[in-house]
């Protein structure tokens, strides 16, 4: 996989690269993020969970909330799950919110609120990989162990020309053989924060700021010109677009109808209005029959005529989801809080797990009210 040529010079051996880039971090790399601050395998862990696939500005906000509410492992064990998701709620990727809040009751359960201490152990728990299980353990403990997230595939493909998606079956093994062979014996959570700082700061994914890299002498991208084309994309597939209708249904006092969400799938365990399937309805009266059969078997009976709202796309990894909102006010009957069903109040709202959509419709209704 390693790119073809003469010319550039050789990659220097690892404990030169691993010093190179030490000292770089001892004078400009990053030191005082929140998590760096007393860095508890506990800290950490919470950290490295929301710093995957979200940038680091908008991370220190929600982790310190979260540390607040939630100071340690028993704390979040025992802390509702809509609370925990209510703190997320924002950050995405939701499934990272509830294999927090499974894997802490693990912890408790299994190890008295302590975290393991070996890989195999901390892979276990839910919600941990092998590059975040390496992290909590560097990071917190100084172990001898490597990580390989996004920044790091970064910076190893250019520094070694790297060829191929780093997502890869045959490109991952390479970079995690990389990984592993340029992690020192000691200073590991030093080298570790280091490498992640060189790809979160200098080895950006565009604009790279390759003349202040202290890996640049040897950086096989920079030398043959292919800053620019490593790490290799993902190859492109076109995004799905999904529908779907939701009922924004509200009460004469103002409340909507939210229901709490699977477990599993998008959105899993957070509350949203409810979906109706409108695929091939044709025609506003058949429209309006499926909508009204869906309110009669929640016991619930229509009052004005239906109101639709500004169509709202939402893109997720895989798919793209077009949401057609529709406003129906009913009279409050049938339905009780009761777990499953809730009436939320949106001048006094409960902390509750809401999607980023799911709060864009419910502010869309609010205005739609004034």
């Amino acid at each position: 996989m390693m790119a073809d040529g003469a010319g550039p010079p050789a990659a220097a051996p690892p404990a030169d690269f691993a010093r190179r880039l030490l000292a770089w971090h001892e004078r400009h790399g990053r030191h005082d993020l929140p998590w760096q601050r007393s860095p508890t395998p506990y800290r950490v862990w919470v950290s490295e969970i929301m710093l995957q696939q979200t940038q680091v500005q908008t991370v220190i906000g929600y982790f310190e909330r979260f540390m607040h509410a939630f100071p340690d492992v028993a704390a979040l064990a025992k802390a509702p799950l809509d609370e925990v998701l209510h703190l997320w709620s924002g950050l995405g990727y939701y499934a990272r919110a509830r294999n927090l809040h499974r894997a802490a009751g693990v912890l408790v359960e299994q190890y008295a609120g302590r975290f393991p201490e070996t890989l195999e152990a901390m892979m276990a728990l839910p919600g941990i990989g092998r590059s975040t299980a390496g992290a909590i353990l560097a990071l917190s403990m100084n172990r001898h162990h490597a990580i390989l997230d996004g920044n790091v595939r970064r910076v190893l493909c250019r520094h070694r020309g790297v060829e191929g998606w780093p997502g890869a079956p045959a490109v991952e093994r390479e970079l995690w053989q990389l990984a592993e062979a340029l992690t020192p014996e000691s200073d590991v959570a030093r080298y570790t924060q280091a490498i992640m700082d060189l790809g979160a700061t200098l080895c950006t994914r565009t604009r790279p700021a390759c003349a202040l890299c202290p890996l640049v002498d040897d950086c096989v991208a920079h030398n043959t010109h292919r800053v620019a084309q490593l790490p290799a994309p993902r190859p492109r597939r076109a995004r799905p677009i999904r529908s779907t209708c939701m009922l924004l249904i509200t009460s004469p006092e103002s409340r909507v109808l939210l229901r709490r969400r699977p477990p599993q799938g998008i959105w899993g365990g957070l509350w949203a209005p409810l979906e109706v399937d409108l695929a091939g309805s044709a025609g506003s009266t058949a429209r309006v029959d499926i909508i009204d059969a869906s309110l009669q078997a929640l016991g619930l009976a229509r009052i004005a005529p239906l109101h639709t709202l500004a169509t709202l796309r939402h893109a997720f990894t895989h798919f793209e989801l077009e949401i057609e909102p529709v406003h129906v006010r009913v009279e409050a009957r049938g339905v009780m809080d009761d777990g499953e069903y809730l009436w939320y109040n949106p001048q006094d709202p409960q902390r509750l797990g809401l999607a980023a959509p799911v709060a864009t419709l419910l502010h869309s209704l609010q205005g739609e009210r004034q």
